[in-house]
């Protein structure tokens, strides 16, 4: 009697009701994949088939949908590739982006597996290394350029330089006057004065003058007919000495599309590119999975870049739980870039991946798996009553 063939029913039936009700259970969880059971016959040259075996448990890898959850930390990859984390020596890789910063600074998953990438200084495309954001504030960088852009009065008088002396405590020996605070290499601000004369029906002599005193410096720009600025000479190094222990200054005056006409005398921007110390107050990460610090001086800087991995075969990965997966000879090695590039999706902040289990489509599946598991029970019971008949014979 062929009980083995009910019996290998029974036994993938099982199985395949395991699978299913495992991804019930992981249906609300983060980034989870779900299983499929897949089946073979075993036949053996034998003239009536030997039943049926399971011949792998496959992930499916398919998308799931992202869901908002406005926290910063929160991560989700729009399109292809996985989160690659190092836990405990292991590289494991991961669609579950629920992260956290812990007390020393390293990006880690609820396991406390910390995610890699490219920190501040390492070529992207190398090996990834883990992420840690540094404890210690943003140093003071000294001012080197003043950019500004002004409206310069045609009308105003002109001053002769050969009778005149420029007097920077004496208004009547200069045109125009306009300030802006710069910063020196302690992170101190500096108060720079910037003193237009006009020398010439289009031509101007400039100065420029901070805390510590006038720069010896004069430069020169000229205009032409149409109030257009056609060149400058000697803009490019005002120096300075702030005292009190920070260095020497040089900074460059830019004054691109600075004008001449006949209105009063307007700044239209002005900007530089010093500033003080600060401390970190906040981190985010971009779109493509740059790990920006904001800090308290109102600057910002890209501290890491995050690593994505992908490989030729999804289904070769090999599960090990926490919604983690490990590389094997059947996936191959994997591709390592960042988001956005090639073949590999964005990283979407405030948002997770929700798992891709579709429960309609479980619980479909469970139904036809557990009547399967009936007709093989009932399979069994038909094998023992014909078996039970041929014992009573007589």
């Amino acid at each position: 009697m062929g009980f083995s063939q009910a019996l290998s029913g029974l036994r993938a039936a099982a199985v395949n009701l395991d699978v299913i009700s495992n991804n019930i259970a992981n249906s609300q969880i983060v980034g989870f994949k779900s299983a499929r059971a897949q089946f073979s016959d075993i036949y053996a040259n034998a003239q009536v088939g030997l039943g049926t075996r399971v011949a792998a448990v496959l992930q499916d890898f398919s998308e799931g949908n992202l869901e908002t959850t406005n926290r910063s930390m929160d991560l989700a990859i729009s399109g292809k590739g996985m989160f690659r984390f190092d836990q405990g020596g292991q590289v494991q890789y991961s669609r579950n982006g629920q992260l956290s910063m812990d007390k020393d600074g390293y990006i880690v998953n609820v396991q406390g597996a910390r995610l890699t990438g490219y920190p501040d200084g390492v070529d992207v495309g190398g090996q990834p290394q883990v992420l840690q954001v540094p404890a210690q504030g943003l140093a003071a960088s000294a001012s080197t350029q003043i950019s500004a852009t002004f409206n310069l009065d045609a009308a105003t008088p002109i001053l002769d330089p050969a009778t005149v002396t420029f007097d920077p405590t004496d208004v009547n020996t200069y045109s125009y006057s306009n300030s802006v605070t710069m910063f020196d290499s302690l992170g101190n601000p500096q108060q720079a004065q910037m003193y237009f004369s006009k020398v010439g029906a289009n031509q101007w002599e400039i100065r420029v003058g901070s805390d510590g005193g006038m720069a010896p410096e004069v430069g020169t720009a000229e205009f032409n007919g149409n109030g257009v600025m056609i060149n400058t000479a000697n803009l490019g190094g005002f120096t300075f000495n702030p005292g009190g222990g920070a260095n020497p200054m040089s900074v460059a005056l830019n004054l691109n599309n600075t004008t001449q006409f006949s209105n009063t005398f307007e700044l239209s921007s002005v900007s530089q590119n010093g500033y003080g110390s600060g401390t970190l107050m906040q981190v985010r990460i971009s779109d493509a999975g740059e790990v920006v610090g904001t800090y308290s001086n109102e600057q910002q800087r890209i501290l890491g870049t995050i690593a994505l991995a992908n490989f030729q075969s999804m289904e070769g990965l090999q599960p090990v739980g926490d919604n983690a997966f490990i590389e094997t000879t059947k996936s191959g090695p994997a591709i390592v870039a960042t988001a956005g590039v090639g073949q590999f999706g964005s990283i979407m902040s405030g948002a997770v991946e929700a798992s891709n289990v579709d429960l309609t489509q479980e619980l479909v599946a469970m139904i036809i798996a557990q009547r399967n598991y009936q007709a093989n029970a009932q399979s069994i019971k038909s094998q023992d009553e014909a078996l039970q008949t041929t014992m009573n014979l007589r």
